[in-house]
């Protein structure tokens, strides 16, 4: 980004991300509206647009991240979508995600039945990432649309899988293939792929049958390395 955006408010901030056609859908502004970053950024001043460092080796994505990710996405998440989301952090692309699938049962009119299972390795994180979504959207967790799990987030979560996507938000060394036994036929996984303070890419999988996985790189970025919990 060759800008900082900054606002007073979290719809501040997203209306200009919108201006600037960073986000496109309006069912994404409308997530990320929703899911106030204040909730997610314990610092003066949440509502700009840069990562945040929020302890236990971990960072909250910039929300020009985020909404790039999200933007990949909205396209194929249905009122029906299970969603694994690895390296949930702050738990904040979790509750965007869940909301984007309350818009999409609200879209076809008909009863949301999706969950998004967000993951950490870090027993902190994932009170962290509860208390969060809880003062965010309390029906979020409540409802069962979004369920928070401890565990080694290298190997992801067989207990709900198999997953229409899977977003990685830690880098890892290289493709995720242990991961794509966890997806279903006609899923996606987003993983940022590279070594730790070098070039990052984010790279997309597509998993077109039983065994081929097409793969696409999208962008460039920093993210902390996904790591076994100590």
């Amino acid at each position: 980004m060759a800008w900082l955006l900054k606002s007073d408010t979290n719809e501040g901030l997203i209306q200009q991300l919108q201006d600037l056609s960073i986000i496109k859908t309006q069912a994404v502004a409308d997530a990320m509206k929703k899911t106030d970053r204040k909730f997610y950024c314990r610092i003066n001043d949440p509502f700009v647009d840069e990562s945040e460092n929020i302890g236990n080796f971990s960072t909250l994505s910039s929300p020009h991240i985020h909404a790039y990710i999200l933007e990949n996405l909205a396209s194929i998440i249905r009122p029906d979508s299970k969603i694994l989301d690895i390296g949930c952090g702050s738990g904040c692309l979790t509750a965007c995600l869940a909301r984007l699938i309350d818009a999409k049962a609200a879209e076809k009119n008909v009863e949301a039945t999706g969950v998004v299972v967000a993951m950490d390795s870090h027993p902190k994180l994932i009170e962290f990432a509860i208390g969060n979504i809880n003062l965010d959207g309390p029906t979020l967790i409540a409802s069962g649309r979004v369920r928070v799990v401890q565990g080694d987030a290298r190997t992801g979560c067989e207990d709900f899988a198999p997953y229409d996507i899977i977003n990685v938000g830690t880098a890892v060394a290289e493709k995720p293939k242990e991961l794509f036994l966890q997806l279903k036929i006609g899923g996606r996984v987003i993983c940022p792929i590279g070594p730790e303070g070098k070039d990052q890419k984010i790279m997309q999988y597509d998993r077109v049958c039983s065994n081929e996985i097409h793969e696409t790189e999208l962008a460039n970025d920093l993210f902390i390395p996904l790591k076994e919990l100590k």
